[in-house]
């Protein structure tokens, strides 16, 4: 028997590829095509949602104050909470106990804490204090103590009706609370960047505040930039909370009011769910960009190297091993 028959003999058979069906697929897709068809009818036949009278009053020029309140106290709340926040995580990654202790607290506090209930305790503080003073403490018991009556060691105080409006309220607890949440998101940012660098720049003669300025920060924003723009988004929703506080110059206490006055809610919600839509499809583009921003180099090393042991592995012969050593 010649070879070539011995080979034809040993060849195995072509492989009959029979292609895998996925009837499940079509029929969810079948299932959700009759959902997205049955909220389209809903939508452009049910005569409670009333689109003429929504579209003419959520343009307003109230409604559009409103827009910009909220914006002005989102932004305004992510700032103190990111400032704060970061100065909470330094001081969870410090070596004072004390520091440290009180940091603890601080994140265990506000994270505990619903924010509408931060809202609502701080928008009552006239209960507890009807003035805010700065002076020397316990001044009033002192007096008495050495007999003289009426002793008032005080030099700056304001009602706090006219310091806790609306605005102060809202920007204090949502502000506090998201210093919280920041706290840890900066402390797991910091710590994962290589502790051999910070080693490396203080070997360099460059101080604490340098390192975490010019080596450390700049490398874990890439971690802490994703669940920062998660927060900003929620945050954006959380301004809704305000219409208890209540602050006027906010899109959700605009458009209740409309809704109230008119006794035509449902409209009026429904065009704050378009609202926020907008407003979070905004932020979420910005988020994008800046998360490409911050990722910019990052991977192409790990991609080199995967390119050098491939080239390698083809050099010896051997099979590239990506999981392997260089």
């Amino acid at each position: 028997m010649t070879a070539e028959k011995v080979a034809e003999r040993v060849r195995p058979e072509p492989i009959r590829a029979v292609p895998v069906r996925h009837p499940g697929r079509w029929v969810a897709v079948a299932v959700l095509a009759v959902l997205v068809a049955m909220f389209a009818h809903l939508l452009a036949t049910n005569d409670a949602f009333k689109w003429s009278f929504m579209v003419d009053n959520m343009f307003r020029p109230p409604v559009v104050e409103g827009v910009r309140g909220t914006l002005v106290m989102t932004v305004a709340a992510m700032i103190f909470g990111v400032v704060f926040g970061v100065v909470v995580a330094i001081m969870r990654l410090s070596t004072n106990p004390i520091l440290k202790s009180i940091a603890w607290v601080y994140t265990w506090f506000f994270r505990a804490i619903p924010r509408l209930v931060l809202l609502a305790a701080f928008g009552n503080l006239g209960i507890l204090w009807s003035r805010l003073e700065l002076g020397v403490p316990f001044d009033t018991e002192i007096g008495k103590l050495f007999g003289i009556a009426d002793v008032q060691l005080r030099f700056w105080g304001i009602s706090t009706r006219d310091l806790l409006v609306g605005f102060v309220v809202g920007l204090l607890g949502l502000g506090l609370s998201e210093a919280a949440y920041m706290a840890e998101i900066v402390r797991a940012g910091i710590q994962s960047v290589d502790p051999g660098q910070a080693e490396a720049s203080a070997a360099l003669g460059m101080n604490r505040g340098q390192i975490l300025r010019r080596i450390v920060l700049p490398q874990a924003m890439r971690v802490i930039i994703p669940p920062t723009g998660n927060e900003t988004i929620a945050m954006l929703k959380d301004t809704s909370l305000l219409i208890y506080v209540p602050v006027t110059a906010e899109l959700f206490f605009r458009l209740d009011g409309i809704g109230k006055r008119t006794f035509l809610p449902f409209p009026m919600y429904v065009a704050a769910t378009l609202w926020y839509l907008f407003l979070t499809s905004i932020l979420l583009v910005g988020q994008f960009y800046l998360e490409r921003y911050f990722s910019r180099g990052y991977g192409q090393g790990q991609r080199a190297t995967m390119r050098l042991r491939g080239l390698r592995a083809e050099q010896g012969g051997l099979r590239p091993d990506p999981g392997g050593a260089p």
